[in-house]
């Protein structure tokens, strides 16, 4: 069963920065590739960020120059650093694997909060 829990949110301030912690298991990690997602309230789920099996990332126009995605094999886990965090990047943030085919197909993780205040 593939499961995903991330950790790492919280509260700060504009300015203020994150990691962000994603374990999966239930796949074999190393062999896919692995976004970041967000959803703000009132708003649908985006791609933040992901980075291929072999560590090619991207980044939504949105957080580039900001957000930096990487991924430790070993330990089956995937992070977002977060940097110069705005209230619009306030959201509950996932993870899973990329690409997905729609994200009601997928097993989604609770999330993990992250609030910043202005």
């Amino acid at each position: 069963q593939v499961q995903f829990a991330e950790s790492g949110g919280g509260l700060v301030q504009a300015g203020g920065s994150l990691r962000l912690s994603c374990v999966a298991s239930g796949i074999t990690f190393a062999n896919y590739g692995m976004g970041w997602y967000r959803q703000a309230p009132g708003k649908q789920r985006e791609l933040v960020a992901r980075i291929t099996s072999s560590g090619s990332t991207y980044s939504a126009d949105s957080v580039r120059g900001r957000f930096t995605i990487s991924r430790d094999n070993a330990k089956n886990t995937v992070y977002l650093q977060m940097n110069s965090l705005s209230p619009e990047d306030t959201a509950v943030y996932y993870c899973n694997r990329f690409p997905i085919v729609t994200f009601q197909s997928v097993t989604w993780g609770q999330g993990t909060q992250v609030t910043v205040s202005s």
